[in-house]
């Protein structure tokens, strides 16, 4: 049986989108998506798409899906807090097939450490959609240099989970 450490040594090269969500945003001045698509770039894994949408449950889904359909890995940056133009979290988790809850969990403790009482706002989560990983993340640069970390220490090791067979 496979311990967590054991599981670090999983290598697989995934295919990663990119989506901010945004009414002022373009992808001329998105900070924060550049940042996760350069974290992206980084690493052993390709970003296979990248994309700015409009805070608006239509938009924010027809990105989605139409990322899902080509990438392994969707990274959703920007409304997620709680604000009424705050609608990923409530577009995106209603159709996760699962939540990963300790995602957003681990992410606002970090949050705490960096930012103080302010990460209560953050709904920032995980899941899976049709055996895809898909994670919400805050849009401020701090808040997805924050997430990219916790994300990227763990993709593989996750994309193992959602995909290992029953023994």
């Amino acid at each position: 049986m496979m311990g967590h450490r054991e599981h670090k040594t999983h290598k697989y090269k995934l295919n990663i989108a990119v989506i901010t969500v945004s009414s002022t945003r373009s992808k001329e001045d998105d900070v924060s998506g550049k940042i996760i698509c350069d974290t992206v770039k980084n690493t052993t894994h390709t970003l296979c798409n990248y994309d700015v949408v409009k805070d608006d449950k239509i938009d924010i889904l027809n990105a989605l899906f139409s990322a899902l359909k080509t990438c392994d890995v969707v990274i959703i940056n920007g409304g997620t807090g709680i604000s009424k133009k705050d609608l990923t979290y409530d577009s995106v988790v209603p159709v996760m097939d699962k939540e990963l809850s300790g995602f957003g969990e681990i992410f606002r403790r970090v949050s705490y450490d960096e930012i103080g009482t302010p990460a209560m706002m953050s709904r920032a989560t995980a899941g899976v959609i049709s055996d895809k990983l898909v994670f919400l993340t805050p849009g401020s640069p701090n808040a997805v240099r924050t997430a990219s970390k916790l994300i990227f220490s763990e993709l593989e090791h996750m994309w193992y989970e959602v995909h290992k067979e029953i023994q």
